[in-house]
């Protein structure tokens, strides 16, 4: 690629930033955060509507042949910064992230034409269900069944922790078979299924318990393949939860310097003071290497790099905790009105804290890189 082809697609991602920032601004305001968190479904379908069909954003990694606009991680990391600076809790992640790149990740042409066309055009919410009570993100932690029945099979068990899982209209249920762990789709009409939203701390993002009991259900993929295809799946998520996490990180930093600018103690402003302004360069460091983090793991996954394993545990890894510590340190410099209920603080905080856990704890994908890296 030429470096002036390299430049135009920079741009290119920086007018989609602009476009999704301007309507994130517009419809999801921390009073609108605040007024959606306390419903079931935690999002707005009109505006859910007008980011797939006016935007474009739920097809935009998606192939032109199954709907999509043909774009890849990079563009949609774009779009996941900007969700994590604005809090946005609709199912983009459970959708996208999850659903869609398990879809794209199985090989199997009868299920991605028959369900991506639906995720493009926003039609069809998406999720993938793997975690059990346990919450372990690992294949030996799955008890679900799948008995085949037939060309079917039917599921039972439980699934805990299931983002979107109670509105869902597609749910790629991971379970265990005679011959090993295997992909199933279930939709939401389905016999037998039953959907309960689950009170967590990050009240922004809906989670639910799906229980199946003798569930129908359509395997996805080849069945021995079936843990290989939910991997895949997880290592795209974490890319984008890794730049959820950098916009989530960078709004506190700013909401930190713009409060330490406007403070007055003691006659100054308190970013003035020593402790509070080493402080924010710490924080700084944290971001930017946050960024070349999620930015790496981003072009690894847009390029099907070796290094895809590593670059998006490490992202996962170090971004859920500079989240984590940026919004708990943002609310440090605020000092007493940053632990109040009417500052927004403590909804980064929170969701911070739950990214860090999602898709598998930072110890856990350490572990992993640990894994990759042969110590």
């Amino acid at each position: 690629m030429s470096e002036h082809a390299g430049d135009a697609l920079a741009q290119e991602r920086e007018a989609l930033r602009a476009t999704v920032r301007t309507m994130l601004e517009r419809t999801s305001s921390e009073a609108e955060v605040r007024r959606l968190m306390e419903t079931e479904t935690g999002y707005d379908e009109a505006v859910w509507k007008q980011a797939a069909e006016g935007l474009g954003l739920t097809g935009l990694a998606i192939p032109e042949e199954f709907g999509g606009s043909g774009f890849g991680p990079l563009e949609l990391a774009v779009v996941f910064e900007e969700i994590g600076r604005s809090l946005y809790g609709g199912p983009f992640l459970a959708t996208v992230g999850l659903a869609a790149s398990a879809l794209l990740a199985s090989g199997d042409d009868a299920a991605k034409k028959e369900w991506l066309p639906g995720i493009a055009a926003g039609t069809t919410t998406a999720t993938l269900a793997l975690t059990e009570e346990s919450s372990a993100w690992t294949a030996d932690a799955i008890t679900t069944t799948a008995t085949r029945d037939g060309e079917a099979y039917r599921l039972s068990g439980a699934k805990w922790y299931v983002l979107a899982g109670h509105t869902a209209d597609l749910i790629l249920v991971v379970a265990r078979t005679d011959g090993g762990v295997g992909l199933f789709a279930v939709t939401a009409d389905a016999t037998g299924l039953t959907r309960e939203p689950m009170a967590t701390m990050d009240a922004t993002r809906k989670m639910a318990r799906l229980t199946f009991d003798n569930v129908a259900a359509q395997p996805v993929g080849a069945q021995a393949e079936g843990w290989q295809i939910v991997e895949q799946a997880l290592q795209h998520a974490a890319v984008m939860l890794a730049a959820e996490n950098v916009g989530g990180a960078q709004r506190c930093l700013d909401m930190a310097a713009d409060y330490a600018r406007e403070r007055i103690q003691f006659g100054r402003p308190v970013g003035s003071f020593q402790a509070v302004k080493h402080k924010l360069a710490n924080l700084l460091i944290e971001v930017e290497q946050a960024k070349s983090a999620s930015y790496f793991a981003a072009r690894e996954a847009a390029t099907s790099g070796n290094d895809l394993a590593l670059a998006a545990s490490l992202a996962k890894a170090y971004t859920g905790d500079a989240f984590f510590h940026v919004a708990a340190d943002n609310i440090q410099i605020h000092g007493g009105i940053g632990f109040t209920w009417e500052h927004p603080a403590h909804l980064y905080f929170k969701r911070a804290k739950t990214n860090q856990l999602l898709l598998g704890s930072s110890s856990y994908h350490r572990a992993l890189v640990a894994d990759v890296v042969g110590i």
